[in-house]
């Protein structure tokens, strides 16, 4: 097993990703800083369901991360070659979309996060 940096790097921050999503689901008043904004308060009972989908779809891809970074699951190592690249593409959507929505909170606080989420997905990529 190998460490690699980046791989670490990805899985904090979509573990932190995950929590929010999380504390959406559960009810917190956080819907300024998620979808837009569209939601202040807390999300109705179907964007909270849609939060959970998302905390598996999140889940999945730092599997996939960790994988391609030979830290965990070598069977799905033939399968974290190619879907690597949709974790950057997940990435590199996520980072667009949070610099262009109109919820200042998710340009200050999710644009950052996904861009990191790019590079460091991008990072283990390549190698």
């Amino acid at each position: 097993m190998t460490v690699s940096i980046p791989a670490i790097v990805f899985t904090i921050l979509i573990l932190l990703t995950i929590m929010f999503q999380a504390a959406l689901a559960l009810g917190a008043p956080w819907g300024a800083c998620a979808m837009g904004g569209k939601y202040p308060g807390k999300f109705p009972a179907p964007l909270r369901w849609a939060c959970l989908m998302q905390i598996a779809i999140l889940a999945l891809l730092a599997l996939i991360v960790l994988s391609k970074a030979e830290m965990i699951l070598p069977g799905w190592r033939e399968i974290a070659d190619w879907a690597i690249w949709v974790v950057v593409g997940f990435g590199a959507l996520s980072t667009f979309l949070n610099l262009i929505t109109r919820s200042v909170w998710e340009r200050r606080i999710w644009a950052p996060v996904a861009a990191l989420i790019l590079i460091s997905s991008l990072m283990v990529a390549v190698t």
